[in-house]
């Protein structure tokens, strides 16, 4: 699959993209905003530098990936000629349902629809396309160049063929892959999740603080971050999403999202992005942030 399409240039679209075209593969880099596909490229560009300065790759190596990445401000336009396509857009069914159905519609019927989707059920997407048995998750870890894991998750109807051809594609990216079948949450959400939820109720009931909960996940469990800046990295919207798809598709109350995460993201404090959430953010450091809202 020399020709891949990555849909949504935000940041795990631009950072797969990075990694399909820093191994030789031609990207088709897709965006409703020529402003979103623009910071992308900047993006790569400064992450390219990184490793550059690491000597992990050359300057012709930088160069070469730079070229290899092409932009795209039409979906019918940007999957012309592509083998696989993989979406990255905002973790939310109604588009991604929307996105495939189009996808469907525009690619030959032997392409390859990938989602970097992580919790949202693969048998639901594929059921939108005439072609199930080729409608497959792809889900990277944040930030794609650097974390080695993919989750390959399975739909009901993901064919073996499929299946062995993205596991192999995902090795040649260098990356370990890990096949799992489609329940929600997949694995690495439906452990994760509960855990950074937990987190946020320890901190809701005024058993320790923001810092103190994170210190004794870092120092007492050898996790090279804290379940609450990593929330914050993550996204508290993302994070709540997650955890609704995990309540209602389990019908569980252990996945109900803690009140002080909803209360959080329904005051637009959604962690790095928005430059606060459990610690306030400028420039990519952390200050702790000392609110009344943290306690029950």
């Amino acid at each position: 699959m020399k020709n891949v399409a990555v849909i949504g240039a935000g940041t795990m679209g631009n950072g797969i993209a990075h990694v399909f075209a820093q191994f030789n593969h031609t990207v088709h880099l897709i965006d409703v905003s020529q402003v979103a596909l623009d910071k992308a490229l900047v993006t790569i560009g400064k992450n390219l530098d990184r490793q550059v300065a690491k000597e992990a790759i050359t300057e012709a190596e930088k160069a070469a990936t730079l070229n290899n990445l092409k932009t795209f401000t039409s979906i019918s336009e940007g999957v012309k000629g592509v083998e696989l396509v993989v979406e990255a857009a905002t973790e939310n069914i109604d588009l991604k349902l929307k996105i495939f159905k189009e996808l469907d519609e525009v690619t030959a019927p032997e392409v390859i629809l990938a989602t970097n989707t992580s919790s949202i059920s693969i048998t639901k997407i594929a059921s939108v396309t005439n072609r199930a048995d080729k409608v497959i998750g792809m889900h990277f870890m944040n930030p794609v160049p650097v974390m080695k894991l993919v989750e390959i998750i399975r739909g009901y109807s993901t064919s073996d063929e499929v299946t062995n051809l993205i596991m192999k594609t995902s090795r040649q990216l260098k990356k370990v892959p890990v096949e799992v079948n489609d329940y929600p949450g997949f694995v690495a959400n439906r452990i994760l999740m509960p855990m950074i939820n937990e987190a946020i109720y320890t901190l809701f009931e005024g058993v320790a603080g923001v810092e103190e909960i994170d210190t004794v996940m870092k120092l007492g469990m050898a996790h090279p971050m804290g379940p609450l800046q990593l929330a914050d990295f993550i996204g508290l919207d993302v994070c709540l999403a997650i955890l609704e798809v995990l309540h209602n598709g389990f019908g569980n109350p252990k996945y109900a999202p803690c009140p002080l995460l909803v209360n959080m993201v329904n005051a637009g404090k959604k962690g790095v992005k928005t430059g606060e959430g459990f610690y306030s953010w400028t420039h990519g450091t952390k200050e702790l942030i000392v609110a009344p809202n943290f306690k029950k």
